[in-house]
């Protein structure tokens, strides 16, 4: 406990070099946290979400581009597909749902998507999960302009039960293309923390026959949204589509084809690893300069204590404690930043694809990086240690003239 009391009354001497030193150590430990917690809750949880859905038909195109595009509404569609493709599809014995979707307008930034009941009604957005509204709301009727909408954009946008809305023509929002459909909110769905959250559901034939749109377009979809029977089917239509046709792509299995997304671009998450470390490998030097600097103000004190018993070895002690004492700080400050990042990132990604990422969620990180730091300032703690090991106790205990 003596040694503690010595190095507490440093840190207090010396508040000022402690706290921006302190400082250095949390943006370490909480951008280092932050970094590998969303890389890794942001690849689990894209990979996991498929609303329900084994694969996704649409027209030629990477598998990548469909699944984005259907399922997290983000990218543009392809290009449309026939519903004879539809009705094929879902016909196919190996398939036990097809839900047709519909793209191409929004309502003040947030996509409108058209789809028939079985959306909500016979899937399952996650194991024994399946989409509800909140009372006193109901899903939409198929043949009226009604809408139901995801409990996120809502919220974003003032909808309530009753609400009343146009969309706009195209996925990004201008006020100069507004269609003169309007639809009334019969049903706000209840949070799933999945990007159905941020869409705004009406009638499959509503967008296809919106005002404005190609009349030769009419019965077209966007996608279908397919749920298999049992995997086995899934190669099946894999080569049914992929291998020898030419005119439309089966995405699957989609947790393998955002797995590849994360692949393409795990290089920009080790770029903000090795940032974080090289932050880390910097605050540890903080450490060591802040103490070192100041070991010439300490010669005396440092002779003091020598001379009323203490070993050199103690001397040495109280300096790498120091640092240590100093990286505790700093990785408590650091759990601060790291929820201030976390949050940060999850609204950012909540408002773009609906997925939520929990900032409370358990990761080895929030031991392995703050421990880490603790041990890299002990290390240069050693050579202001050092240093204090060698003091000359007669010469710095000298009258100063």
């Amino acid at each position: 406990m003596s040694l503690w009391r010595i190095v507490l009354k440093s840190l207090r001497q010396h508040s000022l070099s402690t706290a921006i030193t302190s400082v250095s150590i949390a943006l370490a430990a909480g951008l280092l946290m932050a970094v590998w917690s969303v890389k890794e809750q942001a690849q689990a949880t894209f990979t996991q979400i498929d609303g329900g859905f084994d694969a996704v038909l649409g027209a030629r195109s990477s598998k990548l581009q469909l699944v984005l595009n259907a399922v997290f509404h983000l990218e543009a569609s392809p290009a449309n597909i026939a519903w004879n493709d539809f009705l094929e599809v879902q016909k196919h014995p190996g398939v036990e749902l097809a839900v047709p979707i519909a793209m191409g307008d929004n309502f003040r930034g947030y996509r409108v998507v058209g789809t028939s009941p079985e959306m909500f009604t016979k899937s399952e957005f996650s194991p024994g999960k399946r989409h509800s509204v909140e009372k006193p709301g109901r899903f939409f009727d198929p043949t009226l302009r009604e809408a139901v909408v995801g409990s996120f954009a809502a919220r974003r946008l003032g909808l309530s039960y009753g609400s009343k809305f146009r969309p706009f023509h195209g996925l990004n929002f201008d006020e100069d293309h507004e269609h003169e459909d309007e639809y009334v909110v019969v049903g706000i769905l209840e949070p799933s923390n999945t990007p159905a959250d941020k869409v705004l559901w009406i009638p499959l034939e509503g967008v296809q026959h919106m005002s404005g749109h190609a009349v030769e377009t009419a019965t077209d979809v966007s996608a279908v949204l397919v749920k298999l029977r049992s995997p086995l089917a899934g190669p099946a239509l894999e080569q049914l589509y992929n291998k020898k046709g030419n005119r439309l792509t089966f995405a699957w299995p989609m947790g393998a084809t955002m797995a590849d997304l994360f692949n393409k671009i795990g290089w920009f998450d080790r770029v903000l690893a090795l940032v974080a470390a090289l932050v880390a490998v910097v605050a540890a030097g903080s450490v060591l300069a802040s103490i070192y600097n100041s070991m010439n103000e300490r010669r005396r004190q440092i002779a003091i204590m020598r001379a009323l018993g203490a070993r050199r070895s103690t001397v040495a002690s109280t300096v790498v404690l120091e640092a240590v004492a100093i990286a505790i700080l700093g990785g408590l400050i650091g759990f601060g930043i790291y929820g201030a990042i976390m949050t940060t990132a999850g609204a950012v990604i909540r408002a773009q694809t609906g997925v939520v990422l929990d900032v409370l969620a358990w990761n080895p990180v929030l031991v392995w990086a703050p421990s880490g730091l603790i041990a890299l300032s002990a290390l240069a703690g050693i050579v202001p240690a050092l240093k204090a090991y060698r003091t000359d106790v007669a010469e710095n205990l000298a009258p100063i003239s």
